[in-house]
């Protein structure tokens, strides 16, 4: 009976001892999955924090080059300086003092039979009203740009 007793234990304890072996491969399997997952995540931070040093490379040379060309267009504003703005035309009181004078001018010439001194009344008058009518014009334009 010892002996039954001794080899029903040694069985029972070599039992026992397999079953641990096969939770204890499990806790390494799961270990081994949690270090490739983490392996796996540092390798994926790897590749963009190396593609965000290429693109801060790329953003220092582009801010360096552009550097440059301001130190260029600075350079060559400094050597000739170039008239961008554009030309202003004629205000409509110019435009209706020159359109005046040339209309008073003919007329004042066919309407008195003195043709020189007709041309040079026609003239002044034609000039006085072209500006004044110019005028008006400029400042009912000036009124309607304004209160837009």
């Amino acid at each position: 009976m010892k002996s039954i007793v001794l080899i029903f234990s040694a069985v029972c304890f070599l039992f026992a001892c397999d079953s641990g072996s096969k939770s204890e491969s499990a806790a390494l399997k799961a270990k081994q999955a949690t270090i490739d997952s983490m392996q796996n995540v540092l390798a994926k931070k790897a590749v963009v924090d190396s593609m965000n040093a290429v693109m801060a490379d790329r953003e220092a040379k582009l801010k360096a080059q552009n550097e440059e060309n301001d130190k260029q267009i600075v350079a060559n504003n400094n050597v000739a300086p170039v008239a961008t703005q554009k030309r202003k035309g004629w205000s409509h009181t110019a435009k209706g003092a020159v359109v005046g004078a040339g209309t008073g001018a003919v007329t004042g010439a066919i309407i008195n039979k003195k043709r020189a001194e007709g041309a040079i009344v026609g003239t002044l008058i034609g000039a006085g009203v072209g500006a004044g009518t110019g005028a008006l014009v400029d400042r009912s334009k000036k009124k309607k740009n304004g209160s837009n």
